[in-house]
């Protein structure tokens, strides 16, 4: 994202003005970038409990998956949004902003899919991801579903609720998808 904001405005000062500039694209991409990084400290307390995290996973395409950890309870991939100061509210297919209905729900399915393939392959054998979205510096979050098909948190909430979902893989095989995640090979392809 730092290279995204450099390549719109490679004088530092006028981007520094382009950050505070509503509706701009590099305060777009600027506060993205504050999402990730929330979600990233967040992210970092999950070491002590067994987890590994990658972040801004670069996929061949420019993509990218802004978080993947993998720990005892599986491998998540996760999508930062930051939606400051507004409502936002999850029901059973789709997430709105202030009442607009968005896309993250079926993207982070469909990025986790994805990168369910790719670890699937070059580890061998079956690797489910499973979704989650952080939701950073909204004003309001609504969850109304039981059961979820993606994991809708507060990035305040995020390293608590990982930490305590029921292991499902052992160390060995957390260190194996972890050593095949860190490689760039793994997502050139």
């Amino acid at each position: 994202m730092r290279r995204k904001i450099q390549e719109l405005q490679p004088n530092p000062l006028l981007r520094l003005i382009g950050r505070w500039n509503p509706g701009s694209e590099i305060r777009s991409w600027a506060d993205g970038l504050t999402g990730e990084r929330a979600t990233a400290k967040r992210l970092s307390r999950l070491r002590n409990h067994g987890w590994f995290t990658l972040h801004a996973i670069q996929w061949s395409s420019g993509a990218d998956i802004d978080h993947l950890a993998i720990g005892p309870a599986g491998v998540f991939s996760i999508n930062s949004k930051r939606h400051r100061g507004k409502a936002v509210w999850y029901g059973d297919t789709a997430i709105t902003v202030n009442g607009t209905t968005t896309r993250h729900i079926a993207i982070s399915q469909s990025e986790a899919r994805r990168a369910s393939r790719v670890l699937s392959r070059r580890c061998g054998g079956e690797i489910p991801v499973r979704p989650v979205i952080s939701v950073v510096d909204a004003s309001k979050l609504t969850v109304k579903n039981a059961n979820p098909p993606v994991l809708v948190l507060a990035v305040a909430h995020i390293d608590r609720v990982l930490s305590g979902l029921t292991p499902t893989l052992p160390a060995d095989q957390i260190e194996r998808i972890y050593g095949v995640a860190r490689d760039a090979r793994t997502w050139a392809g």
